[in-house]
C-alpha cells in the first residue's frame, strides 16, 4: 500500500478512455501510473469520428435496454464536462449544430421517436422541423424527410488528445510505454507489486480480448477528410448524419463532421471482424462508395479537395459482446472499462467518473 495512505492507481491503456479515467482519478488526489503499448497519434481513438451522440449511436450495435441506461448517464456527463472543455480552443473541443436526418417522419417510428424526446431533454438548441432538410441543402432526391437538429460538442481528436495527455502528466501522472501481456486475473498481484500500486484500471480497448479473454470483436471503421476553408464549397460549421439503418444491414451511414477549424471528416463504415487497416480510395471500393454517398447527400462536397497529409483515417471500434464493460471484478482489486465501440469520447467522462465511484467504493470498504 502506498505511503501517507495515498493511493496508487495502475491503468492500463493510452487512449481516450484511460487518459480521461487517469485525469478524473488524479483530480480526486491518487497517484497515477498509466501503461500502454501505444499513445497518440497511434491509437483508435485518433481515428474516432468524435461526435457526441445521444445513444445509441449513429452506428448502432448497442441497443439493449440495460446498457442503453447505464450509456445515457455517462452521455451526459460527458456532454457537460465537454461544453466546459469548448471554452479554450487549446483542447479541440467545438460545440456545434448537428442535424441528424431521417428516410421517414420521426413522428412515426417509436424507435426514433423515444431517442429524440429523451434526447431534447438533455441537449441546448433542440429544434425539430422536416424543413430543416430544405434549409441544409440537403439532395431532395435521395428520400430524406424529417430531421432535428442540436448543439453538440465535435472533438479534433489530434488537439485533444495532446491536451489530454499534457494536463495528466502537469498533474503528476508516471507514463510508461509498454505492453502488458498475459490475464489480468493470473498477473494481477504481480502487476500491483511491479508498478507499486493499489488498484489497477483496464481501459485497453481491443487489447482487453487478451487481458480478459473476453467476447470482443471490431468493427472497422474509416474516414474520408477534406478540406474545410471555402476554396470549393462553403466553409460547413454543422455536422449532418444519417444513422446505420440495422434492418437492411446495409453501409447507408452518412456522417458529415466539421474537424477543428478547416476540416471535414467524411463517413462511415461499419464492418464487423474486419482487422485491416490498410485500405484507401484506390484499393478499396466501398471506401469510394462511402465518399460518394456522403456527396449525393450533401452535393455541395462535389469537387471537395482531400485533404494532402492524411486523406483517409481507418480505424478498429472496440465492440463486446453485451455492450460496454464497466464493472469492478469481484474479490480483486480490478475496475474494467472497455468495449466503447464508436462511442468513446461520448462515454468518456461519465465512464471515467464511474471508475472513480467504484475505486472510491472499493478503498471506503475493504
Amino acid at each position: 500500500m502506498a505511503k501517507n495512505n495515498v493511493r496508487r492507481i495502475l491503468i492500463i491503456g493510452g487512449g481516450v478512455s484511460g487518459l480521461t479515467t487517469a485525469y478524473c482519478l488524479l483530480k480526486k488526489g491518487y497517484e497515477v501510473t498509466l501503461v500502454a503499448e501505444k499513445f497518440s497519434p497511434d491509437i483508435t481513438s485518433n481515428v474516432a469520428g468524435a461526435l457526441w451522440e445521444w445513444p445509441p449511436a449513429v452506428c448502432g450495435f448497442h441497443a439493449d435496454e440495460v446498457s442503453l441506461k447505464r450509456s445515457k448517464k455517462w452521455c451526459v456527463d460527458s456532454y457537460q464536462a465537454f461544453f466546459e472543455l469548448a471554452k479554450s480552443k487549446a483542447t479541440g473541443v467545438f460545440i456545434k449544430p448537428v442535424c441528424f436526418f431521417f428516410r421517414e417522419s420521426v413522428n412515426d417510428n417509436p424507435l426514433y421517436l423515444l431517442k429524440m424526446n429523451e434526447l431534447k431533454e438533455q441537449v441546448k438548441g433542440f429544434r425539430h422541423d422536416e424543413q430543416i432538410v430544405v434549409e441544409e441543402h440537403i439532395n431532395p432526391a435521395i428520400g430524406i424527410k424529417d430531421a432535428y437538429c442540436h448543439l453538440a460538442p465535435m472533438i479534433d481528436t489530434d488537439v485533444y488528445l495532446v491536451w489530454l495527455m499534457k494536463e495528466v502528466v502537469h498533474a503528476g501522472a508516471h507514463i510508461i510505454h509498454k505492453k502488458i501481456v498475459g490475464l489480468l486475473l493470473e498477473i494481477e498481484m504481480e502487476l500491483l507489486a511491479t508498478y507499486k500500486s493499489d488498484f489497477i484500471v483496464n481501459c485497453t480497448g481491443l487489447g482487453a480480448m487478451e487481458l480478459t479473454d473476453d467476447a470482443m470483436y471490431p468493427l472497422r471503421g474509416a474516414l474520408v477528410r477534406v478540406t474545410n476553408d471555402g476554396a470549393t464549397f462553403p466553409v460547413l460549421t454543422k455536422a449532418y448524419c444519417v444513422s446505420f439503418d440495422e434492418n437492411t444491414q446495409q453501409q447507408d451511414i452518412i456522417f458529415i463532421v466539421p474537424r477543428g477549424e478547416n476540416l471535414l471528416v467524411l463517413g462511415a463504415l461499419t464492418e464487423k471482424d474486419e482487422w485491416d487497416t490498410a485500405i484507401n480510395l484506390t484499393n478499396y471500393a466501398p471506401l469510394q462508395k462511402m465518399l460518394e454517398r456522403c456527396i449525393d447527400f450533401y452535393p455541395a462536397l462535389k469537387g471537395a479537395k482531400l485533404d494532402t497529409h492524411e486523406p483517409v483515417r481507418v480505424g478498429l471500434r472496440p465492440f463486446r459482446e453485451g455492450s460496454v464493460c464497466l464493472e469492478q471484478v469481484d474479490k480483486h482489486r480490478i475496475v474494467h472499462n472497455y468495449g466503447h465501440g464508436g462511442s468513446g469520447f461520448t462515454f468518456s467522462w461519465g465512464c471515467a467518473n464511474e471508475v472513480v465511484q467504484k475505486v472510491e467504493h472499493y478503498f471506503t470498504t475493504n
